[in-house]
């Protein structure tokens, strides 16, 4: 397995790995980016053309693709600068939180797996290694806002799970809902 974060030069094969599903094809991961009314508007092609011009303008990466051992992406999550992430800074599961650390903490918003490639831990990897590229980019922590408890989950599941972001050394700092939980890492 291979996990590479994601710049302009990787476009096509986040592209091919989105093709993979209907949702993700038509999303192309700008959920967390645009509002609603932007992000209907654009699920025909439209969300594709933003993502690839929100990665070639991002100073940071904007998220890690895997690949499997023939070369072929398998795995995203996206990881970023809270800052970028508008809908979540409007969320009221974020309520509360310090306006002054939005662009040194970071936040996991979404993770997709290929079918055929899940159940096998990789989302996990995914997680341990968009921590690792926010820590060379010089995160002060990450966060994400997974779905809460032990499940089990059947609808969104690209969020994350609490023990996901537990094993990974998160800790809860705030349950705003009974499905949601808002978790951190500290960096630094």
């Amino acid at each position: 397995m291979e996990l590479r974060p994601v710049d302009a030069t990787l476009l096509a094969d986040v592209g091919e790995l989105f093709g993979a599903s209907s949702i993700t094809r038509g999303c192309h991961c700008m959920w967390f980016l645009l509002t609603s009314k932007e992000m209907d508007s654009g699920w025909s092609g439209a969300n594709r053309e933003r993502f690839e011009r929100f990665v070639a303008a991002s100073p940071a990466p904007a998220g890690v693709l895997a690949y499997d051992d023939d070369g072929r992406p398998v795995g995203w999550c996206a990881a970023g600068p809270r800052s970028r992430y508008g809908r979540v800074l409007r969320s009221p599961l974020m309520k509360g939180h310090d306006d002054a650390e939005d662009d040194d903490v970071w936040f996991v918003p979404c993770f997709f797996v290929r079918p055929g490639a899940r159940r096998a831990g990789l989302t996990r990897e995914l997680l341990a290694a968009a921590v690792a590229m926010a820590r060379e980019h010089g995160a002060a922590a990450v966060e994400g806002f997974p779905l809460a408890g032990p499940g089990p989950h059947r609808d969104d599941r690209y969020l994350g799970t609490e023990g996901l972001f537990a094993a990974c050394g998160f800790a809860v700092t705030a349950r705003p809902s009974p499905r949601r939980v808002v978790m951190r890492l500290a960096l630094t």
